[in-house]
């Protein structure tokens, strides 16, 4: 599997020592955490999914999507309005607690799908990998239940820093299933 680690792309969170790599996007993986995303995901605006593989057989063993604190069409416009969050120029992936309308870390796919296999149990000599369809980075939370699991790699989309970055003008983040 070809993947490239993309150096020169500033991530919002990255603990050290960790990279992101990247699969295309006809990765059966990758296309497997989309449709999670595409059918679970409660989050209108952000929709995210994740699977995690088992290294040695390559089979996914938990998958997941992001889950919505608001699910209220008018909640959720008031809150592309009014998000204290944004208002106060606070960097995506900091201090969710401030706005009850953003998606906390325990809200997130990556986040739900390594808790998700923490409670069913695994091998613990078994590695896996994350594969996140949707977003182009993880926050703190995820990184530390990632790895908790232990995640050996977590993998994004090419071109995931732009499609699904919402400060990228050639995002796609409001037409992400067309």
């Amino acid at each position: 599997m070809e993947t490239n680690i993309k150096k020169e792309i500033v991530y919002p969170y990255l603990p050290e020592g960790r990279t992101i790599l990247y699969v295309p996007k006809d990765n059966k993986f990758m296309q497997e955490a989309k449709e999670v995303a595409r059918k679970e995901s409660t989050d209108k605006r952000s929709s995210t999914g994740a699977v995690i593989v088992r290294g040695r057989d390559s089979v996914v063993v938990s998958k997941d999507a992001n889950k919505a604190p608001l699910t209220s069409e008018g909640l959720i416009n008031l809150h592309k309005k009014y998000c204290i969050r944004r208002i106060l120029g606070i960097p995506s992936g900091k201090k969710y607690w401030l706005c009850p309308g953003c998606a906390a870390g325990d809200h997130h796919a990556e986040y739900r799908a390594s808790k998700k296999l923490i409670k069913q149990g695994f091998d613990k000599s078994d590695q896996f990998d994350l594969y996140l369809w949707g977003h182009w980075w993880a926050c703190k939370d995820c990184w530390g239940k990632m790895i908790e699991v232990p995640i050996r790699n977590v993998y994004v989309m090419e071109g995931s820093e732009v499609l699904f970055n919402e400060k990228d003008p050639n995002n796609i983040t409001k037409h992400k299933f067309d």
